[in-house]
């Protein structure tokens, strides 16, 4: 039927070409391919003919190739026409352009996009004259580019990378491969750049380079994002088609024509396949790349890998088949799982502390508020609070107040009414919560909440990861004024860090709860022209609410931004499904959810055509000693 591979097995398993001037079979006669002499590799540019036949872009010339563009794409496959091919797996092309724009963006060796070849290339289309290479006795000096970073904006960069937490699981150590003394990032995974392209790249070029190159770079950043997104709308995938074929117009006008290979080209292909072929995570390779990682740890024997690989599996199958049929309490070889088979439960020691009478009231009105057994209760109460304040003018915001205030004691009383009169209707939670917690109180440092684990912020100071975020949607009642007669319910998110994770003690059950310093929804949360959302936790709220249930809360993770340290980032971790224990697949992989990470792709500027000045201001370019075999360019400088 089809299979998923990256594009260099694209050519040997479909017999079709993959390189030179037709190397994407789904564009064939009609790619758009140059050979470019000096860099001595093929150039797949040309996105402008994806646009509307009236954009302002067709007619821009020396921002591009120098020329105006009136070409139409090829007209798009049906779905058997896509299914007859092989899918390529999104996963490999993010990695090549995380590698490609992490390598030009540091001029790292081997890896930059920007050389004298490439702009010798530049100079022969006849575009960007300012950057051509100016070549002395023992030096090319190349002019700084849109996209070159200053040392000092290099360090920026890398440091903000270097004080990137992430989530356990998330991701590696990111700190690991980033190199200060060498300016550079030495050994990312595939993962790695899948998060690095998706959330972390955006975040850490946010204070460098120039307004139009950031905005075009967090644009490819944030088209990625909603391409591996795991809930698929259909009505926004022609927007989606029309922001990335815009974007990867901005890419022509930003990067060299060297840059742009048949990676980048095969970006502006992804969302029809999305549309005909489903969510992309269905679809990548990591599931594969893991598995391929088992049978290479089973060769004992190089002279022979096949025969120990399938020797070794069919020893594993055996042992799981009796295990299976002996007891199905015993586990089976290969990867580990969560601690003791279970998925919500303490991953720390317990320290026991009293409660003054104060706080165990508070928390224990969480605990009744949040319990589908007391919701009948509460609707009671209501009906009472206003039957007795009725014609007194009350407001709602008032009536609220006075329930949060009077429902515990009243329930208590109710309750125990309910008791003496039938005392097998009323059932065993709705009695012990009636009775009060206990003053003593079992705290922890972490917490296993449906497989996700959650710190305390003390735990996450001392640890290379974070897991002390978390946000919550609740349901509000907003008022303009104290004289407002009308206020409006909403959902309203709230983003704080655990500070204690509590286990109230109900003598036959536990409530577990996370105590939470919240920013201020008021001035302590924003959200900029990009789509990011900024918390300030110096701008501390809702510290009468500072209770919430453990099953409530979804893991997020701040960023320090880097414009303003004053300010994080919120970033949503990664979360797996848990259906019962585990839900896994024939491979053995546990499904991932990839969050969107903000509402939209931000707008960008189509009318302008500043070609006056190429070159970067008030940065130095790029040193690069001669080699004895180089032939001088035509415009020479002297030392």
């Amino acid at each position: 039927m089809w299979t998923i591979n990256d594009f260099p097995a694209y050519g040997n398993l479909s017999g079709c070409v993959n390189k030179g001037y037709k190397c994407y079979p789904v564009c064939g006669d009609d790619t758009v391919a140059k050979y470019l002499t000096h860099s001595r590799k093929m150039c797949y540019q040309g996105h402008r003919q994806y646009l509307p036949l009236h954009h302002p872009y067709r007619r821009q010339k020396a921002v591009f190739n120098g020329q105006q563009e009136f070409g139409q794409p090829r007209r798009t496959l049906s779905g058997e026409e896509v299914l007859a091919e092989h899918c390529i797996d999104v996963m490999h092309v993010e990695k090549n352009i995380c590698d490609s724009l992490i390598g030009t963006l540091l001029n790292m060796r081997h890896k930059t996009k920007d050389s004298a070849a490439a702009r010798r290339d530049m100079m022969e289309m006849g575009v960007r004259s300012d950057l051509a290479p100016q070549v002395g006795v023992k030096k090319t000096y190349l002019p700084p580019s849109p996209f070159t970073l200053s040392k000092a904006e290099k360090r920026t960069f890398l440091s903000s990378l270097m004080s990137m937490k992430l989530p356990y699981g998330h991701a590696s150590n990111i700190k690991n491969c980033v190199s200060m003394p060498d300016l550079n990032i030495y050994g990312l995974k595939s993962n790695d750049c899948h998060i690095l392209l998706q959330q972390l790249l955006p975040v850490a070029i946010r204070s460098v380079l120039p307004k139009h190159v950031r905005v075009t770079i967090i644009r490819l950043c944030f088209f990625f994002n909603a391409l591996c997104n795991k809930v698929v709308d259909v009505s926004k995938l022609d927007k989606l088609q029309s922001d990335v074929i815009l974007t990867l117009c901005d890419l022509e006008k930003v990067f060299h024509a060297s840059f742009f290979d048949v990676m980048v080209h095969i970006v502006v292909h992804l969302v029809q396949k999305l549309r005909l072929c489903g969510p992309v995570f269905y679809r990548w390779m990591y599931a594969f790349e893991r598995f391929n990682k088992v049978l290479k740890s089973y060769v004992r024997n190089r002279y022979y890998p096949e025969g120990c690989m399938a020797k070794s599996y069919l020893g594993e199958e055996s042992v799981e088949f009796c295990t299976e049929f002996l007891s199905q309490n015993y586990s089976t070889a290969g990867l580990p799982k969560d601690q003791d088979n279970k998925i919500s439960g303490p991953l720390s020691a317990v320290i026991i502390k009293s409660m003054e009478e104060k706080e165990r009231d508070e928390a224990n009105l969480h605990v009744l508020l949040n319990n589908a057994e007391v919701f009948t209760y509460i609707l009671m109460h209501k009906e009472y609070l206003e039957e007795i304040h009725r014609g007194k003018r009350k407001s709602l915001h008032w009536l609220m107040r006075e329930h949060n205030r009077l429902f515990a004691d009243w329930f208590q009383n109710k309750v125990n009414d309910e008791l003496r009169e039938n005392n097998k209707g009323v059932s065993d939670t709705i009695r012990w919560l009636a009775a009060k917690p206990s003053f003593s109180v079992l705290t922890y440092q972490g917490y296993l909440v449906n497989g996700v684990r959650y710190f305390t912020k003390e735990r996450d100071d001392i640890r290379v990861v974070q897991n002390s975020g978390v946000s919550v949607i609740a349901k509000v009642v907003q008022v303009s004024s104290a004289k407002d007669l009308n206020p409006v319910e909403s959902d309203l998110t709230f983003y704080g860090i655990i500070q204690e994770i509590w286990e109230l003690d109900y003598h036959t059950f536990k409530a577990p709860l996370f105590l939470c310093k919240w920013a201020s929804n008021d001035k302590g949360i924003r959200v900029d022209d990009l789509g990011f959302t900024l918390v300030d936790f110096s701008r501390q709220g809702h510290k009468k609410d500072k209770y919430v249930s453990v099953d409530q809360v979804k893991e997020v993770f701040y960023l320090e931004d880097p414009v303003d340290a004053t300010w994080s980032i919120v970033l949503s971790s990664t979360t797996r499904d848990y259906h019962e224990l585990y839900n896994e697949d024939d491979l053995g992989d546990t499904i991932m959810e990839h969050p969107p990470f903000c509402t939209e792709i931000p707008a960008t500027d189509v009318t302008t055509d500043d070609v006056a000045h190429t070159a970067r201001p008030n940065v130095e370019g790029i040193w690069i000693k001669n080699t004895a075999t180089k032939t001088p360019a035509p415009n020479v400088v002297t030392d």
